[in-house]
């Protein structure tokens, strides 16, 4: 089977449409992502419970993302990318109820929405890769993830007016950036909609027979592997476990951030600074990381990214200066980027057509749930040992996957072929 004439167009309006869709959905995110742990501890007044937040949205990503995988193998990633995007949402909607109502009743359950409708839309990643081939995925995830650059600027600016909005209104400030984040949410699953309206799954099947994998074989493109076959696979562990490790890392050091700035004094347009730096690292040199990927090897360059996502982990605790603050964060993020857009190729690379979506899906589910831990476990650390401490266990969670890399062995690129 070769490409239809109108394929080429179709590949490229894939790649913009999820660039377009991931730059709306990444502000509607990052609008909410920074004042989750400042809200969640202003109702309880239990600073050790700050992570609490993050971990709901993160589980939500967890528990949405395998059955999600399985729903879009069987009925198409443009119908549950919509569905998704439609939920996040939802969420953030009761969440800006629960605070407005000052009840954690409807809040928490906002949340863990919200987090399941941004965990599927990650998915949204390999949707644009499986379009391309094999030796030009990881540029196309990191040019579709380069779209939250936009969202990093916009859902930072929006912060600190929408919560103005909201307080000029009477009610909790934190209630504003969550009514920004659902009507961002719903602008998101109508452009999917629209963007997406063709043959889809046929695309895919096209290109996979067109440009086969040579870490997958014939056989194993029909094959339905569980999750635990597929890991025999040393790509496609080296690829899951430096997704997880990369986010797990990042959560940890990037998730207390604020709220240690905040009990250092530092002030919310401050706190958004370093929040805006951090997310530049991990998405605004995307394109030049996939470039790398492709060129050096992806295996390479989650070598690379480990390093740099630990040094950023080191330098953090050692000066309470924002510059300082902004700089080690935004090392944090590029070292994830390095290592989440690698990561995501490696494993579309190493997994056949028929198993991909499912497979994918269990895979952010692992990524998700070593978040949640990171999330969770932030919160009781930054009380209990300090956020000194809390870096340097964060830098050896950034480190581990070297020893993966060096047991698969590392790649040899290929040139790209043009699409």
């Amino acid at each position: 089977m070769s490409l239809l004439p109108s394929d080429r167009s179709n590949i490229w309006r894939v790649t913009i449409g999820l660039l377009l869709a991931q730059s709306l959905s990444a502000t509607a995110y990052n609008t909410t992502a920074t004042i989750n742990s400042i809200a969640f501890v202003d109702l309880t007044q239990i600073k050790a419970l700050a992570g609490i937040p993050g971990f709901i949205v993160l589980v939500g990503g967890a528990l949405a993302n395998y059955p999600a995988g399985v729903f879009m193998g069987r009925r198409g990633r443009r119908t549950g990318l919509v569905l998704a995007a439609l939920l996040g949402g939802i969420g953030a909607a009761l969440g800006a109820l629960g605070l407005v109502m000052h009840t954690l009743l409807i809040y928490l359950p906002g949340l863990l929405l919200l987090g399941a409708g941004r965990g599927v839309l990650d998915q949204s990643r390999y949707a644009a890769a499986e379009v391309h081939p094999p030796e030009r995925r990881a540029r196309t995830i990191s040019i579709v993830l380069w779209g939250a650059t936009i969202g990093a600027v916009a859902g930072q600016a929006l912060l600190v007016p929408s919560s103005d909005w909201a307080t000029r209104l009477g009610i909790d400030a934190y209630a504003g950036p969550m009514v920004s984040t659902a009507i961002l949410y719903v602008l998101t699953s109508v452009l999917i909609f629209a963007l997406l309206a063709f043959d889809l799954p046929g695309l895919v099947k096209r290109v996979a027979q067109t440009y086969p994998s040579r870490l997958v074989d014939s056989l194993s493109q029909t094959a339905q592997r569980s999750f635990r076959e597929a890991m025999e696979n040393p790509n496609a562990l080296v690829a899951v476990v430096a997704m997880v490790c990369a986010q797990g890392a990042m959560v940890l050091v990037m998730g207390m951030m604020a709220l240690h700035m905040k009990d250092n004094q530092h002030a919310l347009g401050d706190i958004s600074f370093v929040m805006a730096l951090h997310v530049l690292g991990m998405f605004a040199f995307s394109p030049l990381v996939g470039q790398l990927a492709d060129r050096l090897g992806k295996k390479q360059t989650i070598a690379i990214g480990a390093f740099v996502l630990g040094l950023g982990a080191m330098l953090a605790p050692f000066s309470l200066l924002t510059l300082w603050l902004a700089f080690a964060q935004f090392f944090v993020g590029l070292g994830w980027s390095l290592m989440f857009v690698s990561g995501s190729a490696l494993l579309t690379d190493a997994l056949g057509l028929a198993e991909r979506a499912r497979l994918q899906g269990a895979s952010d589910t692992c990524v998700q749930v070593g978040a949640a831990v990171g999330s969770l476990s932030g919160g009781l650390m930054l009380a209990s040992i300090g956020f000194t401490a809390l870096s340097l266990i964060g830098m050896c969670v950034a480190l581990l996957p070297l020893i993966f890399v060096m047991r698969a062995g590392l790649d040899t690129p290929r040139v790209a072929t043009a699409t």
